[in-house]
């Protein structure tokens, strides 16, 4: 096409340069940094009730969580943090987005929710470990789904009885208890409660000492018995407690408990047994094979 030919149409040559222009360092510096680790909001079961003021999470009924990377990866394999029960803790602090969140001061149930989705983001919903069969004890490997947790809110609300009432210090008055008569008063466990009943029992362990677990439990989240916060009317309380107001007070306790859902549904290939199993976290759970 002739210069004139070109004037006349108002097509005009491209420039080459700017068309396409090189790539400089910083270019290519910036390219790197817009790759971001995608996140997703984990609903709490608690909804943030149970928490002061003060608490980053008070009325928050979600938690931002980064997606596992391999950073994460190298935390559940550090073998000091693994000697020093510490890998999952730091693997939490790690993958929260809001730092000024104090894992330790989770509520049990909130934390565990935040456990199952971060395996989630990292390895899939799909949860491969081996189960012992109730009905013929016969072992065998079985899939769990965990995108299937529903949460569990807890509380005064789920509980459909008179014998429970809520204090305005955030504990609960737990009555029925037929042989003793009792009143029990209970408070919802938090993240350094666990740490300290698993050091407790650590140590009576290594001095040999005889210990319960039942009654590590129930004296970790008691705060009161009728009334009184002597430890030793609570401890001779627990000690000579029956058995059936031992199991009415813990599983009133367990319904109070904001938790995730980790019963689901098995299937015995074996006997053909169908029963509810609780998902086991064990070393598969965040370390599969």
């Amino acid at each position: 096409m002739s210069r004139n030919n070109k004037d006349r149409l108002g097509v005009s040559t491209p420039d080459v340069q700017t068309a396409n222009p090189p790539i400089t360092p910083t270019d290519q510096n910036q390219a790197v940094f817009n790759f971001t680790t995608p996140t997703e909001f984990v609903e709490l079961p608690s909804g943030g009730r149970f928490y002061d003021e003060e608490h980053p999470l008070h009325n928050e009924e979600t938690v931002e969580i980064k997606f596992m990377t391999a950073k994460e990866e190298d935390i559940l394999t550090s073998p000091s943090l693994l000697k020093k029960g510490l890998a999952i803790d730091r693997l939490l602090q790690s993958v929260v987005i809001n730092k000024e969140i104090d894992l330790d001061s989770l509520l049990v149930g909130d934390k565990n929710a935040l456990l199952v989705a971060t395996r989630v983001t990292g390895y899939g919903p799909d949860y491969s470990t081996n189960v012992t069969c109730p009905a013929c004890t016969t072992s065998s490997k079985y899939q769990f789904d965990l995108s299937d947790i529903p949460g569990q809110p807890g509380g005064v609300s789920t509980i459909n009885s008179e014998h429970v009432t809520e204090s305005d210090r955030g504990t609960f008055f737990i009555t029925g208890l037929e042989r003793t008569k009792a009143k029990v008063e209970v408070r919802l466990l938090r993240g350094h409660d666990e740490k300290m009943r698993n050091s407790r029992m650590k140590k009576k362990k290594k001095h040999s000492i005889t210990t319960s677990v039942f009654l590590e439990m129930l004296s970790s989240f008691i705060v009161s018995v009728n009334d009184s916060t002597d430890p030793n009317y609570i401890a001779s309380f627990l000690e000579n407690m029956p058995a059936m107001d031992s199991r009415h007070l813990r599983a009133t306790y367990s319904t109070l408990i904001p938790n995730v859902d980790l019963n689901q549904e098995f299937e015995c290939e074996a006997c053909g047994t169908t029963t509810d199993m609780e998902v086991p976290l064990n070393a598969e759970f965040f370390w599969p094979r």
